[in-house]
C-alpha cells in the first residue's frame, strides 16, 4: 500500500479530496492545489485506465487520449499490480453511470 509515503499531511490531502461535494467544488480545489498540466495528466491517466479496463489495445488508447506507450504501461501496472485504487473508482464510476 502506501507506506512509504504514507504521513499525516498526505493522510490530510485524502480526507480534503474526501470533502469535496460536487464536480464544482472539485474543479475549484484541483485548480487551487494542482497546475492545470497535472489535472491533465490525471485525467488522462484515469481515462486510459478505463480503456484499458475495457480491452482497448496501446494503439486505440494513445489515438484517444494522446498517452504515450509509456504512460499506457505504467497505468497498466498499476492496474494489475497495484493497490486498486484505479479499480476501485473505475467500479464506482460505473456503478454512478
Amino acid at each position: 500500500m502506501a507506506e512509504k509515503w504514507k504521513d499525516r499531511l498526505t493522510d490530510q490531502l485524502c480526507a480534503s479530496i474526501l470533502s469535496l461535494k460536487t464536480i464544482d467544488e472539485a474543479y475549484r480545489y484541483l485548480e487551487d492545489i494542482a497546475t492545470i498540466g497535472e489535472i491533465r495528466a490525471l485525467a488522462q491517466r484515469l481515462e486510459t485506465a478505463r480503456l484499458l479496463s475495457e480491452g482497448y489495445t496501446y494503439p486505440q488508447i494513445a489515438q484517444q487520449t494522446g498517452a504515450s506507450t509509456a504512460t499506457i504501461s505504467r497505468v497498466k501496472k498499476f492496474l494489475e499490480y497495484g493497490a486498486d485504487g484505479y479499480k476501485a473508482v473505475l467500479e464506482r464510476m460505473k456503478e454512478q453511470g
